[in-house]
């Protein structure tokens, strides 16, 4: 007699090590999934670098936190992931950075910059944005360098949920920055 099983594979961080480490690849694991990425667009990484600079511009002058570009967060042991980038206050930094260099809580904001293909924008757009709802995190900005684009997401009770579309010419403001305004152009330049 043959017994099928239904229960899927759930992969943890531990099995993340037991990987190659190829420097061409990029392993998260929302829910015990595996996520396999390759290495982003050169237009891709351009924009994390002018999100973060922009951030780090603000955080300098402000003096109230910090962004880094592809930080791991370590959730939980089946929640491991790499956000393109993120914006952590300084307290919760001292409270969320392990003696690894990890943040094993949730920042702030979060910002993912979409890689073509529809199982990229899936992930982005609906498992790592419950992954991120359901830990906390107060703004996920989704940006699309193809349609220079930027989808503010903040928390409204429990949940993320999209509060605005901005486009090219549009200015960014948040609650979560206090007096930071950058127009969107300034991000894919």
């Amino acid at each position: 007699m043959n017994q099928v099983t239904t229960e899927k594979v759930r992969w943890t961080t531990s099995d993340i090590e037991l990987l190659s480490q190829d420097e061409g690849k990029r392993y998260e694991i929302i829910d015990g999934e595996l996520f396999v990425t390759r290495s982003p667009h050169w237009n891709h990484q351009r924009t994390i670098d002018n999100i973060c600079l922009e951030l780090n511009l603000w955080s300098r002058t402000s003096g109230l936190g910090e962004a880094r570009s592809t930080p791991g967060i370590i959730f939980s042991d089946v929640d491991n992931v790499e956000p393109d980038v993120v914006w952590i206050s300084k307290e919760k930094l001292i409270t969320f950075l392990d003696d690894s260099g990890h943040l094993t809580g949730a920042p702030e904001l979060v910002i993912e910059v979409l890689s073509p293909g529809k199982l990229n924008e899936r992930r982005d757009k609906e498992a790592k944005l419950k992954l991120y709802s359901s830990q906390g995190v107060q703004e996920y900005w989704i940006v699309s360098w193809q349609l220079k684009t930027v989808e503010v997401y903040r928390r409204e009770n429990l949940q993320l949920k999209l509060i605005a579309t901005l486009f090219n010419n549009d200015q960014l403001t948040s609650a979560l920055l206090p007096n930071f305004e950058c127009e969107i152009t300034r991000f894919f330049i």
